[in-house]
């Protein structure tokens, strides 16, 4: 009767395990899906990726042509036109690179981190 009492507490907490960690896997999938579907967090990525080496980590490259984008006017329309088509001769064009769901990113990257 004691080898029976064991083997279902066993199981019981066998059980529970399982579920504590099928919720933990659950809770931090949940939370990398809602990160990867978060605009901000894809521009930073795509930024850090693509922007950075001319822009600079902080959007500001000081002692380079490149414009502080932190200061970048509140003009979404400009900024798409400008990384689809380039800027100047000097600004490659990003258009045939990244689709517009990441330009879109993008934008609410910078303007996440827009200064007055």
């Amino acid at each position: 009767m004691r080898t029976a009492a064991t083997f279902a507490a066993v199981v019981a907490i066998s059980a529970l395990f399982s579920a504590a960690v099928f919720t933990q896997q659950a809770l931090a999938q949940q939370q990398d899906e809602s990160a990867a579907h978060n605009p901000v967090d894809l521009g930073k990525t795509t930024f850090a990726q693509k922007c950075s080496h001319c822009h600079g980590p902080n959007m500001v490259n000081s002692g380079t042509i490149t414009p502080d984008l932190r200061r970048f006017p509140d003009d979404q329309p400009r900024f798409v036109t400008t990384v689809k088509q380039g800027k100047n001769g000097r600004m490659p064009p990003w258009g045939d690179i990244l689709s517009d769901d990441e330009i879109t990113a993008l934008w609410a990257y910078v303007s996440s981190r827009r200064t007055q």
